[in-house]
């Protein structure tokens, strides 16, 4: 009997898997603060502890969203980072204030999702 709840209990943790966290970046052509954005971060993103727990899409919002996002509202100003958790919105950045302001800002985000990342760059 030991065997088997230990046999499933395996079968469960090599079976599950974490919660898929992204930072979704909504923009629009010609956003001067998105561009801005590009220039400080963006090159650098993916590197940082940051960018491994939650990586970046991006999403023109002239198109439609993905399948699969729910947000808990439109995104108005670009650009606007929201953070995902399995496609449902846990907070969001809306504009782009600076890259100090940024990285506080994204980790107090994180420090809300189920891995707790919230790190600073």
């Amino acid at each position: 009997m030991l065997k088997s709840v230990l046999t499933a209990i395996a079968v469960i943790c090599a079976t599950a898997s974490p919660a898929e966290t992204i930072l979704m970046m909504g923009r629009e052509p010609g956003c001067m603060w998105c561009a801005r954005w590009d220039a400080e971060i963006g090159p650098i993103y993916p590197k940082t502890t940051e960018g491994q727990s939650a990586p970046l899409l991006e999403v023109n919002l002239s198109e439609p969203l993905p399948d699969g996002i729910a947000l808990n509202r439109p995104i108005v100003f670009t650009p606007t980072f929201v953070l995902l958790e399995d496609g449902t919105e846990i907070g969001r950045i809306e504009g782009y204030p600076g890259d100090n302001f940024f990285w506080g800002l994204l980790g107090q985000l994180l420090e809300q999702t189920k891995g707790g990342t919230g790190q600073s760059s």
